[in-house]
């Protein structure tokens, strides 16, 4: 099947051909896919005009009963989510510290994070004139190191939630021991939806802000994110988008989304959140017992179903090899799926180096594609 027999009239005008998306929800590959639902309010918001500010505070009430959270808003994607959970715990809803950033002079600025649980995209909380204070060490960390950073400096407890990241003890642990401090906690948790318990999960433990991509497992637009929390901090975070009446524009004007994104994310969690989850669940399980059917039996590889795992969004299909495999490097077998046609981009494994052929962006029948080319390679 050649890409040329399904390209969108926009793709082939700009010279650009769809791909095979096994891999996840990156943002790299175009995050989800929305459902005509959301296209179709996103169009019908394009026909008036609204009062934004109006509109961001109807659509957080939606993120708000969505996640259990006191308030919430709809925002340009969980970057942008941490942008403003920094800077709600820096500022407050104070509208002098609001304009001041990113000058931090005169007000707490310390962002705590486990050495361990570092990655690139912690970079939106400094964005705001924080500094992180990292605790513990690559290796682990205890209470007492958490403790000991603490000071009179120190502004808010970040914490990241991902697939194969490292912890250095339960949130609740670490919620409960900022909470002492009087110091909030803001959680990263972008890719974590579905399962959709994780909307509240985060709420529940005592969190005061969460922030979520709306472009993943949501199934929004791709620009769009979720942030939720403690009205004070959802306040602040509201004055860093739009800073009404001071005259000035806030650290997190790059945050706010337009009318018909904000009616898209919401429109998208409502149908999520009354989604049956076991159902797609499923559906992902049996594209992914295809892929394992056909790939199981061939010498040197390990083929199984991961299903259940933490680490893993869904039933998966991975691949492992066996100390007697001969076959192509897997360096090689993802390089021969991208150069195909169509081109199949699949996990880079998270375990052992593996292949996880991830399903929650198969489109239904690219599962037969997708095995088809694996056991051509593989078999090669």
């Amino acid at each position: 099947m050649s890409t040329h027999d399904r390209v969108p009239e926009v793709y082939a005008k700009l010279g650009v051909k769809p791909i095979i998306n096994a891999q996840s929800w990156i943002t790299m590959l175009g995050g989800s896919l929305m459902r005509p639902e959301v296209l179709r309010a996103m169009d019908e918001a394009a026909t008036a005009f609204v009062d934004l500010a109006d509109l961001t505070r109807a659509g957080g009430q939606v993120v708000a009963r969505a996640t259990g959270a006191e308030a919430g808003l709809v925002v340009a994607g969980a970057s942008a989510g941490n942008v403003l959970m920094a800077a709600a715990a820096l500022t407050g809803t104070d509208r002098a510290k609001v304009d001041q950033l990113p000058d931090t002079t005169g007000m707490t600025s310390e962002i705590l994070m486990f050495k361990g649980g570092r990655n690139s995209y912690d970079k939106s909380f400094i964005t705001t004139g924080a500094t992180i204070v990292e605790f513990g060490s690559m290796g682990g960390a205890q209470a007492y190191h958490l403790e000991a950073a603490i000071n009179e400096n120190t502004a808010a407890l970040a914490w990241v939630v991902a697939p194969f990241q490292n912890y250095p003890f339960p949130l609740e642990q670490g919620i409960e021991i900022a909470h002492a401090h009087n110091i909030p906690v803001i959680v990263d948790a972008a890719a974590e939806v579905p399962p959709a318990d994780n909307l509240t999960r985060f709420i529940k433990m005592g969190a005061d802000l969460v922030t979520y991509s709306g472009g993943k497992g949501i199934g929004g637009p791709q620009n769009a994110g979720l942030l939720a929390g403690k009205k004070e901090l959802i306040d602040a975070a509201f004055l860093h988008m739009f800073n009404l009446g001071s005259g000035t524009v806030g650290i997190g004007r790059p945050s706010k989304v337009t009318k018909e994104t904000l009616v898209g994310m919401t429109t998208a969690l409502e149908l999520f959140v009354e989604s049956d989850h076991e159902a797609t669940w499923a559906g992902w399980r049996d594209q992914a017992n295809h892929i394992v059917g056909r790939l199981k039996n061939i010498p040197g590889l390990h083929v199984v179903l991961e299903d259940g795992d933490i680490n893993r969004q869904g039933p998966q299909a991975v691949i492992y090899q066996e100390d007697d495999w001969r076959g192509p490097s897997f360096e090689d077998v993802r390089q021969q799926l991208t150069d195909g046609d169509p081109s199949i981009r699949v996990g880079g494994g998270g375990y052992k180096g593996e292949i996880n052929v991830v399903m929650v962006n198969v489109q239904p029948g690219e599962e037969v594609i997708i095995a088809d080319r694996l056991e051509d390679i593989l078999r090669g």
